[in-house]
């Protein structure tokens, strides 16, 4: 039985663990339930970029940011299938799906529909992220075949009105709720770097460890500041604008030991981080990651720079199986 019932107590105590005793008891772990030396291979592609009306701090998609981010309509489903066919022949095993909305329309899901029902026929695990859900479109979602919806908690629920004031936190929960209620695995995580404390970092783990079941897909994010957001602004020539090596692979670490058997990514910002820092971060329990060039908006290390550090590390890319469908719970809170 998967523990959920983590104190706040519990996780800052991983939290403060040296670092060699928690490494051992994270990777531990890993193994525990996962194969060592495996890393799923994910790529990501916004399909609808730019004018978000949220007001989210790290975004340069947000219509609040002065990012010079221009603002497209939805992608045709033929192109989007063709970069999935791209992404299959290059290696991933998941095609992440986003679009820049508060929540899709009903007029755009016939066509968000097909591209999941298209992506999966090629044998990919399909993912999307597109804002909130009603229980009508995640049911829609569920029965195209999507295998994951990502849907973040972004911070603590304490920081959460730093970085967001157009959605609340409940409100990401309700939405995970309307996607375990459909059937859908659960993508959700969420940044650090923002200039968040310790403690919002424990509350950050601590959200998605004690959730009512874990999300099958967390992603770790590192703060990439861009110039125009409100984070970005502040943040880009401080120290903040970037966390410490060590605390990042700490969190890695304290997320795996918590959630054991979900797949841990390492998501945005990776580009910005040392072959060094990520080899502790796999170390710590990681086995996800976004490979390609570019993640929605912002660059990525690139498949030629993952072969390298994979060869270096004796790692090699997860095989694709069939794609894991969560079984049908509802839950009170879920995140993303």
């Amino acid at each position: 039985m998967t523990r959920t019932d983590w104190t706040r107590a519990d996780v800052a105590a991983l939290f403060d663990l040296p670092f060699d005793d928690l490494m051992f008891r994270a990777q531990t772990v890993h193994r525990q339930h996962h194969a060592p030396g495996e890393v799923q291979l994910c790529t990501l592609l916004s399909i609808k970029t730019g004018g978000c009306p949220e007001d989210c701090g790290y975004c340069s998609q947000s219509v609040k940011a002065d990012s010079g981010l221009k603002a497209d309509k939805l992608m045709d489903v033929t192109a989007v299938l063709a970069s999935a066919a791209e992404a299959k022949a290059a290696g991933s095993q998941r095609f992440c799906m986003g679009a820049a909305w508060r929540e899709p329309k009903d007029r755009d899901m016939d066509a968000i529909v097909e591209m999941v029902s298209g992506v999966r026929a090629m044998g990919l695990e399909t993912c999307m992220t597109l804002g909130m859900l009603t229980a009508d479109q995640a049911r829609r979602l569920a029965e195209a075949g999507l295998d994951y919806y990502n849907h973040n908690i972004d911070t603590s629920p304490e920081n959460y009105g730093n970085v967001i004031t157009t959605r609340t936190f409940q409100e990401r929960l309700d939405t995970l709720s309307e996607v375990r209620a459909a059937g859908i695995s659960v993508c959700c995580g969420g940044i650090v770097g923002m200039g968040e404390t310790r403690a919002d970092r424990v509350g950050f783990v601590h959200a998605l460890a004690t959730l009512p079941q874990h999300p099958e897909s967390v992603p770790v994010n590192a703060l990439v500041p861009v110039k125009g957001t409100v984070l970005g602004n502040m943040l880009a020539d401080t120290p903040l604008a970037k966390i410490d090596d060590i605390e990042f692979v700490r969190t890695v670490a304290v997320a795996r030991i918590t959630m054991p058997r979900s797949m841990v990514r390492l998501s945005a910002g990776r580009e910005s981080v040392s072959e060094a820092t990520q080899a502790l971060c796999f170390m710590a329990g990681a086995n996800s990651i976004f490979t390609g060039d570019k993640l929605l908006t912002t660059g990525n290390a690139g498949g030629g720079a993952d072969a390298a550090l994979f060869a270096k590390l004796g790692l090699k890319p997860m095989v694709a199986e069939e794609p894991m469908r969560a079984s049908i719970k509802i839950g009170s809170g879920e995140s993303e």
